[in-house]
């Protein structure tokens, strides 16, 4: 699935045009990006989490290669998901 059909999804269950829902989820990942951006964390209740976690710098190894690589200081946005989420999509995928 793809944004746009989340948007077509939408559209069809509100009745919302497709240009007003497309606006309103690209509002909402925008603010979930400047949120994150901010070191600050998203609680969605029944849906996840979303955070930023602090990587170390750390040596690793090019797979292909075998040579050593230099992974730097970073920042990485993490998604935690609910029990609610887990126990859903879990439930659903061992009926299908």
């Amino acid at each position: 699935m793809i944004k746009q059909d989340i948007v077509d999804s939408v559209s069809k269950k509100t009745g919302l045009t497709k240009l007003e829902v497309e606006a309103v989820i690209n509002t909402s990942f925008k603010e979930i990006i400047t949120t994150l951006s901010k070191n600050e964390k998203i609680e969605l209740r029944g849906f996840g989490t979303f955070a930023v976690k602090h990587r170390l710098p750390k040596k690793a190894r090019n797979p292909k290669t075998g040579d050593p690589v230099y992974l730097p200081e970073r920042y990485v946005p993490v998604f935690k998901p609910s029990k609610l989420m887990k126990t859903t999509v879990n439930d659903e995928l061992i009926d299908y």
